[in-house]
């Protein structure tokens, strides 16, 4: 997939979102709170610091379904994480998702988080991409500042969400089966969330993104959320 025609894809994704109703408060972000190391590699990054498309920075929105504050929720279709928080609301985040036949769909827990991590990529990575077993921490790697590891009846289901070294494919799906944020959205994302955190990933087309509160609210009635 050519980088022309994946950008071409999400400015026309943004354009759509745009006309969504869902009402929103952009949020800055705050170097402040980095740490002196986040400040040291995020200097060194090699990649375009391109503005991610206005649909998908971080903002606060109204939330209608009922996963309860604290939990993280993942709508593939519409490239979106949600941090619930309380009094009906979320934090969203824009991020970019995996190739459909790579993606992810189900309930599970945070296992573990690291700041800064090693990329470790599995066999099937290593074939189809060509890349080293092993690749060190730092602003070149494609695990970017932060990863969150998911984990499934107590096992690690070998997917992540994490930084990235490429937020120009923010609002796309290309990615291996992560979910991956911009640096600085993986940082803010791991300080709020703690092990333990429950991640529900929709199944991509089920019709019940947070996006459309008509068909979320019809979700969560039935009881296909809220409990786990």
């Amino acid at each position: 997939m050519s980088s022309l025609k994946v950008t071409f894809g999400i400015l026309a994704a943004g354009l759509m979102l745009s006309g969504c109703m869902q009402a929103t408060h952009f949020e800055a972000t705050d170097t402040k709170a980095f740490k002196p190391k986040d400040k040291e590699l995020l200097a060194k990054v090699r990649y375009e610091n391109t503005p991610v498309a206005e649909p998908f920075r971080r903002a606060i929105v109204d939330y209608h379904r009922k996963e309860s504050p604290g939990s993280i929720v993942v709508d593939s279709d519409n490239h979106y994480l949600y941090y619930v928080q309380e009094g009906g609301k979320a934090i969203r985040y824009g991020i970019t998702v995996g190739e459909e036949a790579m993606a992810w769909s189900g309930i599970a827990k945070v296992g573990s988080k690291t700041e800064w991590p090693a990329w470790h990529p599995t066999p099937g990575e290593i074939s189809r991409l060509g890349v080293p077993t092993y690749v060190a921490p730092g602003p070149d790697n494609p695990m970017g500042s932060r990863a969150i590891y998911l984990y499934s009846g107590g096992k690690d289901t070998l997917f992540r969400i994490h930084g990235t070294n490429q937020p120009e494919y923010i609002g796309a799906s290309i990615s291996s089966g992560c979910i991956r944020l911009t640096n600085e959205d993986a940082i803010d994302l791991y300080d709020r969330v703690k092990v333990g955190t429950i991640v529900v990933v929709l199944e991509p087309k089920h019709g019940d993104s947070p996006y459309n509160s008509r068909l979320a609210l019809g979700s969560s009635q039935t009881g296909q959320a809220g409990s786990y």
